[in-house]
Order: structure tokens, then sequence, then C-alpha cells
């Protein structure tokens, strides 16, 4: 007898179709999987084994045949266990054929029977839109996961044999229902606040900048200046996520299977800081099947590397496409995936290997030739796409013990989500959210300049070597500051604090 039900698999952060075929004839005694099944998947016959016979069925003593189509599609994940159960039991006649069609089936098989949850629900429960069925069987703890998405239909299984009452009949399941606003306003948390950094204003107005345009950030200071207090409270300055970015986020992190059960939303902008011995594969992704790295995580985030000229430099050299494209694509040899990773990169370095060169507090020990070395190991062309580069200086002990009160970060943020309204009206329908984002066509469209802006932007290129990208984020960096301001053209003052924020090419004049 031939039965077939309905599942589905993740390849990269997008979900297929995929139908269980179980074909069980007389014969020797064998359980074949075929269809392009990875280890994971070919291990299922054992759980599958067992599962069916410790939750009080009978296990065919039959030659068993299970085909996944589309034949050509690789499959991997364990998230088949379940579909591949419910296949063989309606072969054998213990579930009504009819009502097993109904569904797309997806979960894990322990070997009791219980269903263990799967990655990749929320891609799945997105796709399904397109697919004709009643819904999705899903684990348990899976299930708040999948209804977030609007209009789906997910159905919560703890176990097979509740499964198989479900389909025929004898049992009734509730469709999960999901409370959005509530998951959303549970999952925000307080943030470390920009009140408790002492001193560095000018740091703190280019973080609010940077904030405020989606700009990047490369910093250079000695130990113990604030670069990385500056970095881990960008995020508390930052507009908070939209629904939509939320659930592309999310996606990402079902998929990576990092998401906690308690909150099945990302809500809080993702802050990711990998290691500097992080491989290429482990910064942007990798595999036989490609899976997301730590640029994909810090979608819609903010990604920082500590460090930066620790870092390999082939490591650093694959940050040239995410940070121009907001996207990253892997290549193999029988499939290319592309992932998003639409991300604000802040980096931090010391000014030479010993971290005091310039300093008035303690005397460098480095010779020319190791700072060379040591700057070197960072390409002129991606410090180039970093639009703001400040110094962060140590600060000194009468500012630390200064009683000088500092804006908090909820002051800072009025400022940018003032600035980040009116990027949204500037850019509304173009697909465009923030300045960093602009290409030279908006540029020349929104960064106008008049005579006088021209003539001091002439001397600024006379003084100092700009590339055209770098020109460009002159530009945009401007644009920044007056939407800060509220102002409708870019005027000199505002080039004229851009210009400090481009700490490498001053160092040109």
């Amino acid at each position: 007898m031939i039965a077939i039900t309905k599942s589905c698999v993740v390849i990269g952060i997008e979900a297929f179709p995929v139908n269980i075929e179980a074909d069980i004839s007389n014969g020797l005694p064998a359980f074949n999987i075929v269809g392009l099944p990875e280890n994971a998947v070919r291990e299922s016959r054992e759980r599958v084994k067992a599962a069916i016979k410790n939750s009080g069925y009978s296990f065919p003593s039959k030659r068993i045949t299970i085909n996944l189509a589309p034949a050509d599609l690789k499959k991997e994940g364990t998230g088949l266990d379940l579909p591949i159960a419910v296949a063989i039991l309606t072969a054998t006649g213990l579930i009504d054929s009819n009502r097993s069609a109904d569904f797309h089936i997806t979960g894990e098989l322990s070997l009791d029977g219980t269903v263990k949850p799967v990655k990749g629900m929320l891609p799945m429960a997105i796709a399904h839109a397109k697919w004709e069925s009643d819904g999705i069987i899903a684990p348990e703890q899976n299930a708040v996961e999948g209804a977030i998405v609007p209009g789906s239909a997910i159905f919560p299984i703890s176990h097979l044999s509740e499964l198989v009452d479900f389909l025929n009949g004898n049992k009734q399941v509730e469709r999960q229902d999901s409370d959005i606003a509530g998951i959303m306003a549970a999952g925000r948390e307080s943030a470390p606040d920009f009140n408790e950094v002492t001193g560095q204003e000018q740091a703190k107005r280019a973080m609010e900048i940077a904030a405020a345009g989606g700009h990047n950030v490369f910093m250079s200071g000695p130990p113990g200046s604030g670069k990385t207090m500056l970095a881990r409270r960008l995020p508390s300055i930052m507009p908070d996520m939209t629904f939509e970015e939320a659930l592309e986020t999310t996606v990402i992190y079902s998929v990576a299977g990092l998401l906690d059960s308690d909150r099945p939303l990302v809500v809080q902008r993702p802050f990711c800081s990998p290691h500097h011995t992080i491989s290429d594969a482990g910064l942007t992704g990798g595999g036989s099947i490609p899976r997301p790295g730590q640029v994909s995580l810090a979608h819609n985030g903010i990604l920082f590397l500590d460090e930066l000229p620790e870092f390999r430099r082939n490591v650093l050299e694959n940050l040239r496409q995410p940070v121009e494209n907001g996207h990253i694509t892997i290549s193999r040899a029988n499939i290319s995936l592309t992932f998003p990773c639409n991300f604000t990169l802040v980096a931090a370095q010391n000014p030479c290997p010993c971290g005091y060169l310039g300093s008035n507090q303690r005397e460098c020990v480095c010779t020319q030739a190791q700072i060379a070395r040591y700057r070197n190991r960072i390409s002129g062309p991606l410090l180039d796409r970093l639009d703001i580069q400040i110094e962060v200086p140590a600060v000194p002990y009468r500012d630390l013990t200064a009683e000088r009160k500092s804006a908090s970060s909820m002051e800072i943020r009025k400022r940018v989500m003032a600035a980040r309204d009116i990027q949204l009206k500037r850019f509304s329908g173009t697909g465009i959210f923030c300045n960093s984002r602009m290409g030279p066509a908006e540029i020349k469209k929104y960064c106008r300049t008049g005579n006088r802006e021209r003539a001091f932007l002439n001397r600024i290129m006379e003084k100092i070597n700009l590339s055209a990208r770098s020109y460009h984020r002159l530009l945009k960096i401007s644009r920044t500051i007056a939407d800060l301001e509220g102002a409708d053209a870019i005027e000199t003052r505002h080039i004229s604090e851009a210009v400090q924020y481009r700490s490498l090419d001053r160092k040109d004049i």
C-alpha cells in the first residue's frame, strides 16, 4: 500500500514543501529512505521504528520504502521524523489517509514517541501561506514561534499517539494563538545607558550620528578609553525594531536554532561581538549546505569587532560585500544561498600593538615597523567602507571624578528618532530607510549643496585625497547631521563637523 504525507525542509532561510511517499510491500524486512537524504534523515529510520513501537503500535515486518519528493532536493534536519512515521502508519491503515494529507507535518521523534522541536519553524510558517493545506502540525515547543506569522494555522502536538488520535478524529487539537503585541512588549529589555560613560563627548556625538543615519563606525584609542562601553550602548539609542524587522531577524535565528523557547520573536536589536579567532565561515556563514554566520545574526542590529587588526585578514576581507550590499551570497558546488545582513558595523582597535601610541599617560614601546605591520592588517578598501572614523583618547582623571551630568540614552534616542522620521518620509517607497543606504542617485538628489558649501568641499578635496566612496560617505554623514538639526539643506557647519569624523582621511592633511 502507498501513502503520502506532506512536510517541508528549510534550505538557507526558505522553506520548501516535500511529499513523503511510503510504500509497504511483501518481501524481506527492510527500511529504505531515498530522495537525497542527509545523515540526520537517514538516521530517522531507527528513531521512527522505536517511536512507533514504544507508542503502542506495531511496526510492519515488511519491505518499507520511503521516497522524499522532489528527489533532486537535498533533505537535511530531523523535522522529517514525524511525517515519515505518519506515512508508515497511514500505509498500514492505522491513520485515515484522507485526513493525513490535509496538513503539512514537521517534528523530531524521540525513541518513546515524544515530539521534539525543530529548527526553522518560522520560515516554514511564512512559506505555508503559498501551499495548499489546512495548516502545519508542529512540535508544541515550536507552536508559538510559528503562530507569530499573521494568518498561520499551527496545531501543536507533543506525542506521536496524540497526533494519531487527532488525525483519526478521536481528539481535538486547538489551533495555536499568538499575542504579537504582548510578545513584542515582553521581549524588550533595558540596555546599558549612555549616561554611564564619563567624558568622550565627541565619541558620543559620533555614536548619535551613527544611530541616526545607520552609519558604520571605526574607533581607535588606547585600552580603557571606553570603546567597548560606547559600542555596547549603541543599541540603547537606536529605534525599536518594527514587526517586519523583528520577523526578518527571527527567521535567521530560527534557522540557526538559536531561538529561546520563552521568546519566540527577536525584539531587541541583535548585538553580536565575535572573538577575533573566528573563522571566515563563522563570520559570514558556510558549510556544505550554508548556514548563517555572525554577519547574518546581526541583521537589523550591530556587529561589533573589537581589536580589529587581530582578526585574520581573509576573514575581514569577506566583510566587504555585506557591508556594501546588506546581504551575503555563499556559493558551493551544488548550491548558492543568499542571507540578509543589513547591520551597523562598529569596529575598534588600539593605535599600536601596545596600545599607547600618542598617549600622555604611558610611553609607547612599539617600533615603527611593528606599528606599520599592525595597521596594515586592515586593508584600505575595508577602512574606506567605514563611514565614521574617530579617535577615542584616554579619559583624564579630572573628567573621571567630575560630577558633570551626561545625556541619557533616552534623550539621545529622541533626537535619533526625529532624524529617522525625516529619512523615512524622504525615502518613502524607495526601499531605503536611512541615509547610509543612499546610492549615487539618492546622494545627488538629497545631498545638494550651495555655492558656499561646494567651495568649502573643494578646499577639503585639495587637502585630503578622498576617494569617490569617501566623498560620498562624507556627504551622507553631513546629511545625517543636518537631519539631526532638522535642516532642509546641507550647510557648511554640517560638512565641517562631518570631516571631523573621517580621522583616517584627515591624517593626509
